[in-house]
């Protein structure tokens, strides 16, 4: 009797533990399957509607219990006037307004959110029409060359648009977030906010010699003078140093060009060389 409960308590435990792992399996297959699809869809928002429901919100919150009524019945009127005033409007007739365009760029070291703003960008681009201006709320400290390269060249196909670019920055944008920042019409920054940091900075970790002090060999194998110039795990050369020097060099060049073009007004001479910023990362890691 006492094997039999013992196996049948080993047999619920197991069939326990099965249904837990399949549970989890469930969760996380609907889970990546749910953020699949929210990263292919876009999310448009009217400001001006948002804002007119939060006051009318507010509006009753603040009022007495016997004029909510009334106001309710005051916004279902405006709606109505709004709803026929727009019927009247004629299909083709040209807009009394413009539209302003709001986008948001959160950047972190891998500018990881390029992709999913070069399709905000490009449904933009096929929906202005002549007059409208596009707000980009930008912050980010900086990170990979690359990947921040690209980030600035889709901000620079608003321009070649013709669209009229503001960039607002309310903590930071520097380095690679100042490298798409400058490529708006104009930048608007709060009073306390970090802008600019023209610089380039990279470095690499060697454990050369705790490797040698333990006796392990690290052989790096080449086809290319300069295919590797600094690394993790061998011995580092000066003439490989002063290669990796020089390719920093000519990317704080090509950065430097980058912003005296889109801001000519800056005397980017008289720019300080960051000490931190954005980072130039090798294969190797940094």
């Amino acid at each position: 009797m006492g094997d039999w409960l013992a196996d049948f308590g080993l047999f619920l435990a197991q069939l326990t533990s099965l249904v837990v792992i399949v549970g989890l399996a469930v969760v996380v297959v609907a889970r990546l399957r749910s953020e699949a699809g929210s990263d292919s869809r876009l999310k448009l928002e009217e400001l001006n509607r948002g804002r007119d429901d939060r006051k009318r919100r507010l509006r009753l919150a603040a009022s007495e219990p016997g004029a909510r009524k009334r106001l309710i019945k005051a916004f279902r009127r405006e709606d109505k006037g709004r709803a026929k005033a727009g019927k009247s409007e004629k299909g083709d007739q040209e807009r009394s307004r413009t539209t302003v365009w709001l986008l948001d760029f959160h950047g972190d070291i891998r500018a990881s959110g390029t992709g999913r703003f070069a399709e905000e960008i490009s449904a933009v681009i096929s929906a202005a029409e002549s007059g409208d201006e596009v707000v980009v709320r930008l912050e980010s400290a900086g990170g990979l060359v690359h990947a921040y390269g690209l980030a600035a060249a889709e901000l620079d196909r608003l321009r070649e648009a013709g669209l009229t670019t503001t960039v607002c920055v309310d903590k930071v944008a520097a380095s690679g977030g100042y490298l798409m920042a400058c490529g708006a019409d104009s930048v608007r920054a709060a009073p306390l906010a970090v802008l600019g940091s023209i610089g380039v900075v990279a470095q690499v970790p060697n454990v050369h010699r705790l490797l040698k002090r333990h006796d392990i060999d690290v052989e790096v194998l080449t086809a290319g003078r300069y295919k590797r110039t600094l690394t993790v795990l061998g011995e580092n050369t000066e003439e490989g140093r002063e290669k990796f020097l020089d390719d920093l060099e000519t990317t704080h060049e090509l950065f430097k060009r980058h912003v005296a073009k889109r801001r000519p007004a800056l005397d980017i001479r008289r720019s300080l060389p960051a000490r931190s910023g954005m980072a130039a990362r090798r294969s190797t890691g940094a």
